[in-house]
């Protein structure tokens, strides 16, 4: 969902220009090379190839998607959507992934998420990418009112790799060294007024990581570690929130706490959409058992919060 972060950037005259933009990229045609259905999580995924080189071939790529809407499977206990479509633009001499976006509701079907691929991607980079996983993250979830983006992007930036280490796709450990490295950039700066009136890249982002991050570690320890963000969010999806719905933010947080059994969601939403919310990170990683050891981390089992921890990113 990248390019609707241009609304927060400069404000509502952009949003008109976003959306016709939007409109007139759906009405143009794209030639589809070649077409192949992956099947994943009780759903058909409808990948579609524009014309153009990959020198991977169109299977390699087609195998990342699957191993993509796996990991959000594994993690939402189902596909979210029964029926979705990737389409993916290759790009001359370029490498990696880049501009994903996600829509729903498009031609048909409940979620649509566009990709770039660039030709001279390699299997390694291709097995390491992040981008299709964050991008179909987004159709487990409602789409929300433009003062609540951080919500969805900061979800998809934080289920993201959790999803990847419980299907066994990543180790724990990087993903918790990535969470030290980058959970920063979501502290409040000055004149923050909260998270619904502060549209930055790093709030938008990593903000809304590290509201999921401390709702996680909250519902985990109010519930004796029965329950986490997990069971919120596949309750928010079963209930019919995904991205083909609109919904307003307080309906997915109020079906999120009634899943728990608590208040967390609606509690900390109340505080932090309207306030900067500072968070004492190298506390909570001492609490957790993250440990920095040069450029990784070691864990720490016998810190207070090392149970919670383990259940964020057990293996499903």
């Amino acid at each position: 969902m990248a390019d609707k972060r241009l609304w927060v950037v400069v404000g509502s005259a952009v949003v008109l220009l976003v959306v016709v933009a939007h409109a007139l990229q759906f009405r143009r045609d794209v030639k589809v090379e070649s077409t192949r259905n992956v099947s994943v999580g009780g759903a058909t995924i409808q990948v579609d190839f524009a014309e153009g080189p990959l020198d991977l071939g169109t299977e390699a790529v087609a195998g990342r998607v699957k191993d993509a809407a796996s990991a959000v499977a594994v993690y939402y206990g189902r596909f979210p959507v029964s029926r979705a479509r990737m389409l993916i633009l290759p790009v001359r001499d370029r490498h990696g992934l880049f501009r994903g976006t996600t829509w729903g509701g498009v031609g048909g079907f409940p979620g649509f998420t566009r990709i770039s691929v660039g030709q001279q991607t390699t299997a390694k980079e291709l097995a390491e990418d992040w981008m299709m996983t964050h991008e179909l993250t987004h159709m487990a979830f409602p789409n929300l009112p433009d003062e609540n983006h951080w919500m969805e992007e900061g979800l998809a930036t934080y289920v993201e790799p959790i999803a990847r280490v419980e299907a066994g796709q990543l180790d724990a450990k990087t993903i918790w060294r990535e969470m030290m490295d980058g959970m920063p950039k979501g502290e409040p700066e000055a004149g923050d007024q909260g998270l619904d009136r502060t549209h930055t890249w790093g709030r938008t982002y990593w903000g809304g990581a590290l509201f999921c991050l401390v709702a996680d570690v909250e519902i985990r320890k109010e519930t004796k570690n029965r329950k986490g963000l997990q069971d919120a969010l596949r309750a928010i999806a079963a209930a019919g929130g995904t991205i083909d719905q609109d919904w307003p933010i307080e309906r997915a947080l109020e079906v999120g706490d009634r899943a728990t059994g608590t208040h967390v969601l609606r509690e900390m939403y109340a505080r932090w959409s309207v306030e900067p919310v500072n968070v004492d990170l190298a506390a909570l990683w001492r609490e957790l058992g993250v440990r920095r050891v040069g450029d990784l981390v070691e864990f720490e089992g016998k810190a207070p919060l090392a149970g919670v921890r383990e259940g964020i990113t057990a293996r499903r």
